[in-house]
């Protein structure tokens, strides 16, 4: 392939892959995004294999590292469930972290690399090479802890350890010391010795970074890396002076930065307190000195053949999924419930919160693997208002973002947080296993209110019990 078939083929994945985000956007376009998507890296697979700078020397090589990661992958798509998609999505990220790492390595050893370059543009070059190291190792280590977390290997307790951010600023500053060194050194053995200290570095800086975010900031996590993955793949780009993945990396460094802002505006956050940590650490809530506030009211037990009678006799009902339907497994469950009550002339909609699950569009891709319709899924800000018209509101499996003590307990972690007022319905249903608190270990009074009822038990099981009921009647 000819270098200008080459670029045109660059071009016009890099079309696709524009197109593909923005297919993304919106649920019902999402296939026709992901398919954009998969041409377009096709494309850019067989112009990069086929182009001018891979020799027939090398060709089998490449040829023989793609069947193994095509097989990896169709492994991981067949095998790996819904449920596990927040850990399977930070391990890939890791991937292009270490992609980005041993690239950057490869650069610098490569003699040929920096051949006919001038001063300046060595120079230049000598920086991209550190820059991509640098955030590649701590999109690798990062993403491993976030792999741990997601997966329950890893505590959701945040580490916050005793001047942490005097170590984090120490090691900033060591970094861009031996950056300064890595700049001005005359052998390749002692630039290696730089590179090395300063990998080091990051890789633990990665670490400690997620490793100090607590549980229930780990969608904003999710995102986060993937803007780093993203500009590990652009620092790729420059070092290997390709054009296409210079733009890609960009396009997901910054769409993932932009997930990132949405992520944190919705749970009441600034970016900078999220990578400071101690939110959500996944502990048990604390007791309260003699005084403060605490849940009051009696907490109401209710069976599945009550809920399908409620359900039944109501008008409007909006379900809100949490992570305890993903762990269940209750989504396809919940579809058949829905399109049930809907042939009864009752009107059923999903309320979506943008933190969800574990990872950003979590609940979406759960209730789409069902086929709910996509024109009934709401996002929070849609819908919110229409709960005090709404006569029954299920929570399954959710619980801090329906927690109304972010709104009426200034003193709570959650303070501020934008919830699902689903207390505001005529009745409140909520679905758990147990009274046990959610992933920020912080109470919840909805339990309490009056209005609401409790449905103990598994949810895809409860489910079941009250499709059952519902058939019946």
């Amino acid at each position: 392939m000819s270098s200008s078939l080459a670029t045109v083929s660059y071009i016009g994945a890099i079309i696709l892959f524009i197109l593909s985000l923005g297919g993304l956007s919106n649920p019902e376009s999402s296939r026709r995004g992901n398919l954009y998507g998969m041409i377009g890296m096709t494309i850019a697979v067989l112009a990069t294999v086929f182009g001018p700078r891979v020799t027939m020397a090398g060709l089998p090589w490449i040829i023989g590292a793609m069947l193994v990661g095509g097989s990896v992958g169709l492994y991981a798509a067949r095998k790996v469930q819904m449920t596990q998609m927040p850990e399977l999505v930070a391990l890939m990220h890791s991937l292009v972290g270490l992609a980005a790492m041993l690239v950057g390595f490869a650069n610098y050893i490569d003699p040929m690399a920096a051949l006919n370059l001038s001063a300046a543009e060595k120079s230049i070059h000598e920086m991209e090479v550190y820059l991509g190291i640098l955030i590649g190792a701590i999109t690798l280590a990062g993403s491993l802890i976030a792999f741990g977390k997601l997966s329950g290997k890893i505590g959701g307790k945040p580490l916050l350890l005793p001047g942490r951010h005097f170590m984090n600023l120490a090691g900033l500053l060591v970094v861009i010391a031996f950056g300064w060194q890595f700049m001005h050194v005359e052998t390749i053995s002692s630039g290696m010795t730089a590179l090395t200290v300063m990998t080091v570095i990051a890789l633990l800086f990665g670490i400690h970074m997620v490793m100090a975010i607590g549980g229930a900031d780990m969608p904003v996590v999710v995102s986060m890396l993937n803007s780093y993955s993203g500009w590990a793949a652009a620092a790729t780009g420059f070092m290997l002076n390709n054009d296409l993945l210079i733009v890609v990396g960009a396009l997901v460094g910054s769409s993932g930065a932009i997930l990132s802002y949405i992520m944190c505006r919705a749970m009441n956050r600034n970016f900078i307190s999220v990578i400071a940590g101690g939110f959500g650490g996944g502990a048990k809530p604390t007791k309260k000195a003699d005084g403060d506030a605490a849940p009051v009211g009696e907490v109401v037990a209710i069976s599945a053949a009550e809920t399908a009678e409620l359900l039944l006799d109501a008008k409007n009902v909006i379900i809100v999924p949490g992570y305890g339907m993903a762990v269940a497994q209750a989504q396809h469950t919940v579809n058949e419930i829905t399109k049930l009550l809907r042939e009864k002339g009752v009107n059923v909609r999903f309320g979506i919160h943008p933190v969800a699950g574990r990872m950003p569009g979590h609940m979406n891709v759960l209730l789409a693997e069902a086929r709910v319709p996509y024109d009934i899924v709401m996002e929070m800000d849609e819908l919110n208002a229409d709960f005090p018209d709404t006569d029954v509101s299920i929570v399954i499996g959710a619980n801090d973002i329906v927690n109304p003590a972010a709104q009426d307990d200034p003193t709570s972690p959650i303070a501020g947080m934008p919830v699902l007022e689903v207390w505001k319905a005529k009745t409140s249903i909520v679905m758990k296993r147990s009274m046990a608190s959610g992933y920020a270990g912080v109470d919840n009074p909805l339990f309490y209110k009056e209005n609401n009822r409790m449905l103990f038990g598994d949810a895809k099981k409860m489910l079941d019990e009250v499709l059952t009921a519902l058939k019946a009647q």
